[in-house]
């Protein structure tokens, strides 16, 4: 079993073994007390739009698990906040109100969430925290490995610098929002990897997330550091590094240094095989999002050994202890794997990829 607690910077994170073979947990168990048939409704608040993987990826298959597990007669009702907690916290009222059987939630702000999920959890519908631990009483915790990640990010980064990388090497943090949990995980890991190993020169956490706010960032961390003084940049997920990436191109800089990123965005996949991304960090979304949508139904249907057998870590949050979680690996993705990755478990084609821009350089590394 693993635990990890959010509300505390210096925690350490031990590699998760759940998840093997529990997503083919069968049996209800005479503990079991089903509540719900098939016609379960199942809300789900995913945060923003800026990441192009939640309408893309998490949503349908959210939706389209909901519908296996329920011969069809489940649904997913399905709101975006855009990026505003007010938004989602309105959202998360009217699925109060129209009676939803549980919801899942992968909050804007996860503090400012809480009162929310109280009035959930006062109606009687259980609320599952999907990508980012909210606080309140949440009944389980769904999500990838975030200090995994930082860790990934860093060590790659690290590698691309090469046997001869020391302290003398400049690195700008392009961190993210400081309301997403997430985004701290993400630091936590990464700093654990590279401190001590090069400078941080200058470090951000990213309001929203936003491509354009990086970009910002970056061009100011340029004019204070030299764009010829910059090793490499940590930058947190793949629209960021898309920020990065032309706040470098704007200064003036044709040699990019390593860039991180996260969640393979297409975009980014090419930017990789272009050589101007140096790595993204893979998460498969079908294993979060199927694993999340069976959380769901098997909560609500009572079907207790199944859901006992989904979230065998735990973790605490600032205001709880001991939430029953599933905690997702990760893979860092470069120009060797892309195949063996996105391609391989059907995220893309290598035709998505290798378009006439992109012939080429798909050509030059062995993608097609």
């Amino acid at each position: 079993m693993r635990r990890i607690a959010i509300s505390v910077a210096s925690s350490t994170l031990i590699l998760s073994v759940a998840g093997c073979g529990v997503l083919d947990a069968t049996g209800d168990g005479a503990s079991a007390s089903p509540t719900k048939g098939d016609d379960v409704v199942v809300g789900l608040l995913l945060p923003e739009k800026a990441n192009s993987r939640y309408d893309k990826f998490d949503y349908p298959i959210i939706k389209n698990k909901v519908a296996e597990l329920t011969r069809k007669h489940g649904k997913v009702e399905y709101a975006n906040a855009d990026a505003s907690a007010t938004r989602q916290a309105d959202q998360l009222q009217q699925m109060i109100d129209s009676k939803v059987d549980v919801i899942l939630l992968d909050a804007v702000d996860s503090h400012a969430v809480a009162d929310g999920v109280k009035k959930a959890k006062d109606a009687g519908i259980p609320v599952i925290a999907y990508d980012r631990l909210a606080e309140g009483p949440i009944d389980a915790y769904i999500s990838f490995d975030n200090e995994l990640v930082g860790e990934v990010q860093a060590r790659t980064l690290l590698g691309a610098l090469g046997s001869g990388v020391d302290t003398s090497d400049k690195i700008v943090m392009v961190n993210g929002s400081p309301t997403d949990p997430n985004a701290k995980q993400f630091k936590q890991g990464a700093l654990s990897e590279l401190t001590g190993k090069v400078t941080i020169a200058d470090s951000f956490d990213t309001p929203g997330w936003k491509p354009e706010n990086a970009e910002s960032e970056m061009t100011g961390a340029i004019a204070k550091i030299g764009k010829n003084n910059i090793a490499a940049v940590y930058a947190a997920n793949d629209g960021m590094a898309g920020g990065v990436i032309k706040a470098l191109k704007n200064a003036g800089v044709t040699d990019l240094p390593p860039i991180t990123g996260q969640d393979a965005e297409l975009d980014a996949v090419q930017r990789v095989v272009a050589g101007e991304q140096y790595m993204s960090v893979y998460k498969s979304y079908p294993d979060e999002a199927e694993a999340a949508a069976q959380m769901a139904v098997t909560k609500v249907q009572g079907k207790d050994i199944q859901f006992d057998a989904l979230t065998q870590d735990k973790v605490d949050s600032p205001t709880a202890k001991d939430i029953p979680s599933k905690l997702v690996q990760v893979s860092a993705l470069t120009q060797d794997n892309i195949k063996d990755t996105v391609v391989a478990d059907g995220i893309y084609s290598v035709g998505d990829i290798c378009t006439a821009k992109y012939k080429a350089a798909c050509s030059a590394i062995g993608l097609k």
